[in-house]
């Protein structure tokens, strides 16, 4: 009888042993979830936590900059005029003209032969007086949480990788994040406790949710994020994605034909303000004109055009104009295939300046989840752990 009541106890066992082993797909997801996390939970949260200040950079620091204002008076300066006011200061490469009379201009200047893009300097078109972009306390902490959110602090060759290796990683546990979130049996009433955080439940409840819940409502933003911010990080990547869109990533405006050299009429050259006049014939609605000039005296001009009250601000339409007036290329955004489209807005659909303000809210709240999932994740890691340490005590 003794022994009879010995095999059960050992049949029993060996059940329970074999239960116990059974890895499923779903506990080897959990597993990739877990451990990505955990190896790459301080790199995620330093960069997360960094991209949250810079979602409103500029905003920020347009609260504290002082701005030039701008009365409106019976008659604008010429565009020519407006450069050569600024000719003391550098070489004028730029020139955006706003919809709204009581803004100023934004006039790029290169200071110098190092610098890529100039210097903006804000001028009243009335008056011709102008004011250099305003130097802020906010630069050094903005420019501390870039150098953090690309390269950790470190030499950006060091730093770059590493930073894109650990967004891979958020890649899949994103992924996975979703895939765990459903639950095992798929009826509603299983769904339900997944769309909400329950506080009146115990502390340690309320950690799971607000890692569950919170990380599913912004999985989406937390994808887009990783795919397009993945594009700084890595040339292999980029050159893919150019691939796979079939456009250039980062290049000509997301992939479109580039403009071939024409001979220019030297005797026939046209003044920045023809080249606006001929700008707005070109277009039929009114907004804001960024004219960039060419380093060559008879090299192309550059314009893009923001339609006034678009749903989007960053989107634009994009001229080329030879220095004797003919137009070398048009490009509407509206008409161009959808993958050029894609290309050409990676870095606002990172950013989240792709819909103004209202995207930014979205992407705000989503880079602060972001940076919460790495510490909920931990407590609820270190809660199993002790949980199964006191099984083994208690066994």
């Amino acid at each position: 009888m003794v022994h009879l009541l010995n095999l059960s106890v050992f049949s029993q066992s060996l059940k329970h042993m074999a239960k116990k082993k059974k890895y499923t797909i779903r506990k080897f997801i959990n597993d990739v979830h877990l451990w990505l996390g955990l190896g790459s939970g301080i790199i995620l949260f330093l960069v997360c936590l960094s991209g949250t200040f810079l979602t409103f950079e500029e905003e920020i620091k347009d609260l504290f900059a002082k701005e030039l204002e701008v009365t409106p008076g019976t008659s604008k300066m010429t565009l020519a005029e407006i450069s050569d006011s600024l000719s003391a200061e550098g070489t004028v490469v730029g020139i955006t003209v706003p919809t709204k009379a009581a803004e100023p201009y934004e006039v790029r200047v290169k200071t110098s032969p190092k610098e890529r893009r100039g210097t903006i300097y804000y001028t009243n078109p009335y008056t011709g007086e102008y004011q250099k972009t305003q130097a802020s306390s906010l630069d050094g902490f903005f420019m501390f949480m870039f150098r953090l959110h690309r390269w950790l602090l470190l030499d950006s060759a060091i730093g770059r990788p590493i930073v894109g290796v650990a967004t891979i990683f958020f890649l899949f546990i994103s992924i996975t994040g979703v895939v765990l979130w459903f639950p095992k049996k798929m009826k509603w009433k299983n769904f339900k406790p997944g769309f909400k955080v329950k506080f009146s439940a115990n502390w340690k409840r309320i950690n799971h949710d607000l890692h569950n819940t919170l990380g599913f409502y912004a999985c989406i933003f937390l994808v887009l994020m990783t795919i397009t911010g993945l594009c700084w990080s890595f040339e292999w990547y980029r050159e893919g994605l150019s691939d796979v869109l079939g456009a250039q990533v980062f290049g000509n405006r997301g992939g479109g034909e580039p403009v071939e050299p024409v001979e220019v009429d030297t005797l026939n050259i046209k003044s920045m303000d023809a080249i606006l006049d001929l700008a707005k014939a070109e277009f039929d609605y009114d907004g804001k004109i960024m004219i960039s000039t060419s380093p060559e005296p008879t090299g192309p001009y550059s314009i893009r055009m923001y339609k006034e009250g678009a749903f989007s601000p960053v989107i634009a339409d994009n001229l080329t104009i030879a220095a004797d007036g003919q137009v070398l290329k048009k490009e509407i955004f509206r008409d161009k295939p959808a993958n050029e489209q894609f290309a050409s807005l990676i870095k606002p659909f990172h950013t989240g300046q792709v819909y103004g303000t209202f995207s930014k809210i979205i992407y705000f709240f989503a880079c602060l989840i972001a940076t919460s999932l790495p510490i909920t994740g931990t407590i609820i890691w270190l809660n199993k752990m002790k949980k199964k340490n006191k099984k083994k005590r208690v066994a």
